[in-house]
């Protein structure tokens, strides 16, 4: 239950007691995309605007004669842009100082606070709030892609507390998102840094002392030239159909047809698996599908087994994870590859992450690209799929050193999620006043 404190304040009561202080974007022949120019008026666009943050990509501009007529739909830093348009609508964030001045499109709106009683940066969380996005949402229109207009969202109610709770409570949920863009960073260096690393370490691998071999440019003789370029001279190129385990089938990818019915699911039993539980990197456990312990024998020859390599052909062609060790009885299905290679001749995870990154194995994927798009990977494309393959105790080293900096990126993205988690509590706390922020003032 909200603390009494909190009252419902409409957004157009928030807004400063001034003309235009709480204006939409130019309609029609008013702005016209020939009028865009490479510099001058930065535009606010529904792509810059998210849920209490900016998105700085997608700059267009207009020139400073053409904004003398524009002047009244004009954005300073610190107002608070507001999307008309999903996806979701009338979500908010704080105008940055990434210009002096803005300009917003059609789709979007500005509002100024009145900064005498409404804390700018705690208005945004609350227009991106529950209560507010609940309202917004239904007086909304639309059904493919709702859209609100500048009339309907004025009437949208805010959730507002006094005027000192509303600065501690957004000091609260900046730090909190100060914490989240920093692990967010962190997270996108790592993942910059190991795809940069895994490049380095499958073209020019480890030498006897631990170290990346120098390029060839700088080394050339400790290279030979192979199919996929530049490699080691130690090392060898093979397609995956010599990797194969030798088990029977070492690739399969059904039951199609009659051979398992829809009506033959059921709802516990032995997992049937689908691109649902194939990501990139990672294997998702949530099972959905299973089939009986009958009809698992009966279709045996489609079970994956730990460490198989399991390729999505539906959906988003080409994801690839490994099939964990423990996992028990479970059928592959039509949606995917299974592939089980001889371990003792190469590493399993060294082959999934090339299919997830790698671009020899994307060039040669797209081959079975119709119209721009990937409908399937077909059986000859992944037999004839290259690697390269350095001596095995070189690929355990290799491995190794993937591990380690997959396993920190994972540590990080857990306290991003955790972050997430406190701040998504918070904000139903902080923003109802479930929660009351009065002992910290």
């Amino acid at each position: 239950m909200s603390e009494p404190a909190f009252k419902r304040v409409e957004l157009v009561d928030i807004a400063e007691r001034t003309s235009n202080s709480f204006v939409d974007g130019p309609f029609g022949s008013s702005l016209k995309s020939n009028e865009y120019t490479e510099a001058g008026i930065r535009l606010i666009q529904l792509q810059n605007i998210g849920i209490n943050e900016w998105n700085d990509d997608n700059k267009k501009f207009i020139s400073e004669q053409k904004f003398l007529s524009l002047q009244r739909h004009g954005a300073v830093p610190g107002d608070i842009a507001i999307a008309k348009m999903a996806d979701p609508v009338a979500r908010a964030c704080i105008v940055p100082e990434a210009s002096k001045q803005f300009v917003v499109v059609a789709d979007c709106i500005r509002l100024r606070p009145d900064t005498t009683k409404f804390v700018p940066s705690f208005v945004v969380k609350a227009i991106n709030s529950p209560y507010t996005r609940q309202e917004a949402e239904k007086k909304a229109i639309g059904s493919t892609r709702i859209r609100i207009n500048l009339s309907t969202l004025k009437t949208v109610g805010c959730l507002i507390p006094p005027f000192d709770h509303q600065s501690k409570i957004a000091e609260i949920l900046d730090t909190l998102d100060a914490a989240i863009r920093g692990t967010q960073a962190v997270i996108a260096k790592l993942k910059a840094s190991k795809h940069g690393l895994l490049h380095d370490l499958l073209t020019r691998g480890i030498d006897v002392r631990g170290n990346l071999r120098p390029r060839y440019p700088d080394a050339p003789h400790l290279y030979k030239e192979t199919p996929l370029g530049w490699l080691p001279m130690e090392w060898d190129v093979l397609e995956i159909q010599d990797l194969l385990a030798a088990v029977d089938p070492a690739m399969r990818s059904g039951p199609f047809g009659s051979a398992l019915l829809k009506e033959e699911l059921v709802s516990h039993g032995i997992p049937f698996l689908g691109i649902d539980n194939v990501h990139v990197e990672r294997f998702d456990r949530d099972y959905k599908r299973f089939v009986t312990r009958a009809k698992f024998l009966d279709l045996h020859r489609y079970a994956v087994r730990p460490d198989d390599l399991m390729i999505t052909i539906m959906g988003t062609v080409g994801r690839c994870c490994l099939v964990p060790k423990d996992i028990g009885d479970a059928l592959s299905s039509k949606h995917t590859w299974a592939i089980s290679l001889d371990s003792d001749k190469y590493s399993p995870y060294l082959a999934m992450l090339q299919v997830n990154y790698s671009d020899w194995v994307l060039r040669h994927f797209s081959k079975d690209q119709q119209g721009g798009t990937m409908s399937a990977i077909r059986s000859d494309t992944i037999r004839s799929t290259r690697l390269p393959v350095p001596p095995r105790e070189e690929q355990t080293a290799i491995e190794s050193i993937v591990l380690e900096l997959s396993e920190r990126l994972r540590e990080e993205e857990a306290i991003l999620a955790k972050y997430r988690l406190q701040k998504s509590g918070l904000m139903n706390d902080l923003l109802t006043g479930r929660v009351s922020v009065t002992p910290l003032l």
